[in-house]
């Protein structure tokens, strides 16, 4: 009878164990101070999560599997979360975007997300890392990168194979990239290395009336943003480009966005930078890509993003976007 009844028990455990959970727990403690809600979302799903003036949250949620952005404003963070995850989070740092702690069911696949967050952000994540390198220091420094890389996957032994999936093809994205354009940013980046003189540009029209020249901004640090109206990455930087441009206004440099749109687009370029209420200077190309500026860089793909010294010698012919906080960082470096 004893038996009978320990099997019973057993058979009970096994039924509740093998009994599906349809739902993601994830609670934790922000130390962004005065947050009272943060947004939780992807492409099909979006929600408000409610923080307690300690700090604390705790919800339930019924998801898809994927990737999702935990957010406040702009400073964000990403969780791969799925049904039966039970996470618990502790943010690193005053910004999600100082990377997140995680305990519980999901942890080992989302502190693996967080470790390649960290990678890509780092100078390893950036090609101009490896562009700028003769050839022996690239081909030890994208060795250095590729083991890296498979080390993450290695030592994560239960990855959810959806992610692993998704981030070997992302790795092999970024990867084949780089190969295949260091020979041509190579050599870029040796013609238009810090301390040369730039390419110029003459009389080209200013939104607000007139002309404006390279010439006429000597003197002061200038921020070229290589632009169009058709072009989807290059408006998303648009927020960024606005927030830097008004914490450096009385500084010494000068934002200056270039529009290589075509001549029949004119009329848009105008609507837009009255409708967006774009700041700094607003110039139009004389020729769109065949501008002889812009050949000069050999500019094919837009956002581009030039920064020169106040004697338009280049400081950097590929800079970063508005949207990364190492400008902000180079910018006071420059004692801006």
């Amino acid at each position: 009878m004893r038996n009978l009844s320990w099997i019973f028990t057993v058979l009970i455990l096994i039924s509740c164990k093998n009994e599906s959970v349809d739902f993601v727990t994830l609670k934790g403690t922000v130390k962004t101070e005065n947050l009272d809600k943060f947004k939780l979302e992807n492409r099909t799903y979006s929600k408000e999560i409610t923080v307690k003036e300690d700090g604390s949250f705790s919800d339930t949620l019924k998801v898809e599997e994927g990737i999702y952005i935990m957010s406040n404003g702009n400073d964000r963070v990403t969780v791969f979360l799925k049904n039966g995850y039970d996470l618990s989070l502790a943010f690193n740092g005053d910004k999600f975007s100082d990377g997140v702690s995680f305990e519980g069911v999901g942890a080992e696949t989302n502190t693996f997300l967080d470790n390649k967050r960290e990678f890509y952000m780092s100078e390893m994540g950036d090609p101009k890392t490896y562009f700028k390198l003769d050839k022996e220091e690239y081909e030890a420094k994208i060795a250095e990168a590729k083991a890296t890389l498979q080390g993450f996957r290695d030592s994560t032994t239960n990855l959810d194979s959806t992610l692993k999936s998704m981030d070997l093809r992302n790795d092999q994205s970024f990867l084949g990239y780089v190969t295949s354009n260091y020979e041509k940013n190579h050599e870029n980046l040796v013609r238009f290395a810090k301390g040369k003189k730039s390419p110029i540009f003459n009389n080209y029209e200013n939104h607000k009336g007139g002309t404006t020249s390279l010439s006429d901004l000597k003197g002061k640090y200038v921020y070229l943003d290589i632009w169009a109206t058709w072009c989807a990455p290059c408006k998303a930087e648009i927020p960024f480009l606005k927030q830097i441009e008004a914490e450096f206004h009385d500084k010494n440099i000068e934002f200056v966005s270039i529009s290589v749109d075509k001549e029949n687009a004119h009329d848009t370029w105008k609507k837009m930078v009255e409708e967006e209420s774009l700041g700094g200077i607003q110039l139009f190309a004389d020729n769109n890509f065949e501008s002889e500026f812009i050949t000069e860089y050999g500019i094919n793909a837009i956002p581009r993003f030039i920064l020169l010294d106040p004697q338009g010698n280049i400081v950097d012919s590929d800079a970063y976007r508005p949207s990364n906080p190492q400008l902000k960082e180079l910018l006071l470096e420059l004692g801006l």
